[in-house]
């Protein structure tokens, strides 16, 4: 199985380990890894992938003794996928003093909620999901106004600069579809990511056939099914995550609109396909290369089923993994300058922010290392379609604009 359906087949026996972290080190001083993630609700699918990655990365770091004289733990926080509960997760975390570092969160409106509270206490934060390109370069981005708004944001994702024009350069060049309906649900992520593929699609000679917005909550959608079906359009393309996508997805289907919906790495999981039987022939975006197809991988994925987590590694746990272990170099590196001891208080929180900064290693996910907005320098991305109630690999590369 290939894409984030086959992440799904890696985890999906066995029963779950203990997700607080752990393992044979014996070290003096703890260390947390905060967590923050959707780990109910509609997107708890990602969430706990998200975690148990996390986690996976922890125990790894204990038995290993990757930092001497230093037992890592995690904390993970439910934020539901809403930008409150993160909020108030990002002042809990803040307030404990063990944790020198958070990945997280999966969505970028909740990032919003989070940056400014990391940021003022030198916490380190990186995410494996968040695509939402203002995060790190601020709200003047597009107009090539680029500003680092946070230097404690970091993330191990992409981001929908080059997510969204990736898309509306496979579908009209590759599925040579000209005309598409837009849609999106007004999220941060969604309607970012709606944005950046229709400057593209458009510059490329494509056209509109409609556009259109929609609440994520949403479940019913004939309105809009009724305005498709008469628009001609080819395809459609969809900012937002799969819980609305999955069934627009259907209810397009069951009307006779038999073409393709198009979205980003928030409808690349297993889930999509549970909630659309009929989703053959849709694409979605993902950041990266296939995970199972890197040999850097190949331990991260065996060491997951071994773990027997419940819950699937999904779309982002490579990149949660990754990011964890960021931090975990950063620690390393600040214990380092430090005459081999934890540095504490404000000071210390600062010396791994700084340290993350500089990190370089090979990751499950390629090489990790973070350019001068925090985003990753990993740019590659890939194309996958449903097929046979899968996701299999279309294409891969780089964008190129």
């Amino acid at each position: 199985m290939i894409g984030a359906l086959s992440l799904s087949a890696c985890g999906s026996r066995g029963e779950k380990k203990n997700a607080d972290g752990g393992g044979s080190n014996s070290g003096s001083t703890t260390v947390v890894i905060g967590v923050d993630a959707p780990l109910t609700g509609d997107l708890s699918a990602l969430g706990l992938g998200i975690r148990n990655s996390v986690d996976l990365a922890v125990k790894k770091a204990n038995e290993t003794n990757e930092v001497p004289g230093v037992k890592f733990e995690i904390k993970a926080l439910d934020d539901t996928g809403k930008p409150a509960p993160g909020q108030q997760n990002a002042t809990q975390l803040v307030g404990d003093p063990k944790v020198l570092g958070v990945v997280g969160p999966l969505n970028s409106s909740v990032a919003q909620s989070m940056q400014q509270i990391f940021d003022d206490a030198s916490l380190v934060q990186v995410s494996p999901a968040n695509t939402g390109v203002a995060l790190s370069q601020g709200e003047k981005w597009a107009s090539g106004e680029k500003k680092r708004p946070f230097t404690s944001y970091f993330r191990t994702a992409t981001t929908d600069a080059v997510q969204g024009p990736f898309a509306a350069q496979f579908l009209y060049t590759d599925a040579k579809k000209t005309k598409v309906f837009l849609i999106d649900d007004q999220k941060t992520y969604g309607a970012g990511l709606a944005g950046t593929f229709k400057g593209e699609f458009t510059k490329l000679g494509g056209t509109l056939a409609g556009e259109e917005h929609v609440n994520p909550d949403d479940r019913d959608f004939s309105a809009i099914v009724t305005k498709v079906r008469s628009s001609g359009a080819e395809a459609v393309y969809y900012g937002g995550e799969y819980p609305a996508a999955g069934p627009l997805s259907l209810q397009l289907k069951e009307a006779g609109v038999n073409i393709p919906l198009m979205g980003g790495d928030g409808i690349q999981s297993g889930d999509f396909i549970k909630l659309n039987p009929k989703s053959q022939g849709d694409y979605a975006t993902a950041v990266g290369l296939p995970v199972e197809t890197l040999d850097t991988a190949k331990k991260y994925i065996a060491d997951y089923k071994t773990a027997g987590y419940k819950d699937a590694y999904e779309t982002y746990g490579g990149y949660s993994y990754d990011s964890a272990w960021a931090i975990i170099e950063g620690v390393k590196n600040a214990v380092k300058d430090n005459s081999g001891k934890v540095p504490s208080g404000p000071a210390g929180r600062k010396a791994v922010r700084d340290a993350v900064q500089k990190v370089t290693f090979d990751g499950v996910t390629g090489k990790v290392s973070f350019d001068e907005f925090g985003d990753t320098t990993n740019k590659q991305l890939t194309v996958y379609t449903v097929k046979d109630g899968k996701w299999a690999v279309e294409k891969s590369g780089t964008f190129k604009g």
